[in-house]
């Protein structure tokens, strides 16, 4: 190998601006600050190498697609309607990895992330309405981080909900010490909880030993997901439990963090990498949320158990169904991984929209404690008034929440990427412009459908 291969990129110096194609010429601080740059990466050498250096921010991402409000979904899903919903969770997860490509190449290609391109194209009460928007999708996710974390402290460790849910607020002193550490030590702490998870639903899913024929059917379209209106909503649950709004947002921004050149060709270059990144990632994605499903199809839906909704119930169940009582435990603990999981991404993601929209910089613990709180209320209320079962529910329905608030996400990410103006040389292909607009419609559709359904049946 060349000696000049193993050379690495300072951190590049801020764009002079003739990248930015918006029209607010204001526009100088970089996302996320000094993090903006701080990922050095090979200048030369093999494409497997210069891919390594850009690894991570897919897998942070993917985070979003596999959290405790997945699933929720994904049990209620397998349990009521076996492998039929299977074909959603793919759909779900092709539609995530064509957007999430979106908004890596928005971010590396303007040097903005979709926030601060919103904040900069659109007019003022336009921009606050998505910021409003963006904020109800990350309460509501972590909404389902804080019933996730709490359920999962409550089986392994006895602790009560209630309090477990208020004991999730600790967990800003977890992501103020990842942070002080640099943005690779978050990315290795998310990675390694990921390998957890991955290993924890491959022995499950042996355990279970589904019927592979059964399963590979799962993955055909079937008319009873549109013509039943419970296997819709939680279709549509399970859409918005995987393509996440704040994930585009969260995306756009975290790819910037690596220090490839800022120019045409560094950016091209830098696009192929992040997009081969994410799309990995989010295959490893597609592989625990079908695991799910499938493992709550095996066991209880073909033992006539198509009651089961709750986290809860399906830890008990486990073991005595599957006859191995390590079962109910390594579905616990993936549990626990997840919710931990996803707070370092909800944080992320909390600030970057509130720095993109409104240029308001708090610090890390206060923002942190501030949409931990606002999720922990509606929990301990749920729980107090209705009991645990209550927050299933609850679970369940910040999943919709997230899905309805998916067009005002998914829409001007579309917008912008097919703007040659703003785009340049990075715009997207007439052919990928037609089928993410495609996907743009079918979110629109399936929500006002959910939207009809709920006022009829009201």
């Amino acid at each position: 190998m060349a000696r000049n291969e193993s050379v690495t990129l300072p951190s590049p110096p801020r764009d002079t601006g003739q990248s930015w194609r918006f029209s607010d010429p204001s526009h100088a601080q970089p996302s996320l600050g000094r993090m903006n740059g701080s990922v050095p990466v090979l200048a030369t050498g093999t494409w497997l190498r210069r891919l390594l250096a850009f690894i991570g921010p897919g897998y942070m991402v993917s985070v979003g697609y596999m959290d405790p409000g997945n699933w929720a979904t994904d049990i209620a899903g397998g349990a009521q309607f076996g492998y039929t919903l299977l074909s959603v969770i793919l759909l779900s997860n092709l539609m995530a990895i064509v957007l999430q490509a979106l908004s890596a190449r928005l971010g590396i290609a303007t040097g903005r992330d979709l926030a601060q391109a919103c904040r900069d194209h659109y007019p003022r009460p336009v921009s606050i309405v998505l910021w409003l928007a963006c904020e109800a999708a990350i309460i509501a996710c972590d909404l389902a981080e804080v019933i996730g974390t709490a359920i999962a402290l409550k089986l392994l460790f006895g602790i009560p909900l209630v309090l477990g849910a208020t004991l999730t607020a600790l967990d800003v002193f977890l992501i103020l010490l990842l942070m002080r550490r640099g943005f690779r030590a978050l990315e290795a702490f998310v990675i390694a909880l990921l390998v957890v998870i991955f290993v924890s639903f491959g022995v499950q899913i042996a355990l279970a030993a589904p019927p592979i024929q059964a399963v590979l059917g799962g993955f055909l379209p079937s008319p009873e997901i549109v013509t039943n209106p419970a296997a819709l909503y939680i279709a549509i649950g399970i859409i918005g439990a995987t393509v996440m709004p704040h994930n585009l947002y969260l995306h756009s921004s975290i790819v910037q963090t690596r220090a490839y050149p800022r120019t045409e060709a560094g950016r091209r270059g830098a696009i192929r990498f992040a997009v081969t990144d994410s799309t990995i990632a989010l295959m490893l994605a597609l592989f625990v949320n079908a695991a799910i499903l499938i493992m709550a199809a095996s066991v209880f839906h073909a033992q006539g158990r198509t009651d089961v909704q709750e986290i809860e119930q399906a830890y008990e169940l486990l073991s005595p169904l599957l006859g191995a009582g390590i079962a109910s435990t390594l579905f616990a603990v993936a549990l626990l991984a997840s919710g931990l999981n996803s707070t370092v991404t909800a944080t992320l993601a909390g600030q970057i929209v509130m720095e993109g929209f409104l240029r308001l910089r708090i610090p890390d613990w206060a923002r942190r404690l501030i949409t931990r709180g606002i999720a922990i209320v509606p929990v301990v209320v749920v729980t107090a008034l209705y009991g645990e079962q209550g927050t299933a529910k609850l679970l369940v329905l910040s999943q919709v929440v997230l899905s309805m608030q998916l067009p005002f996400a998914v829409i001007p990410l579309v917008a912008f990427v097919s703007d040659k103006a703003k785009m340049g040389p990075h715009v997207i292909p007439a052919w990928l412009k037609i089928l993410s607009w495609i996907i743009a419609a079918i979110i629109v559709v399936l929500n006002l459908k959910l939207l009809f359904d709920t006022i009829a049946g009201a």
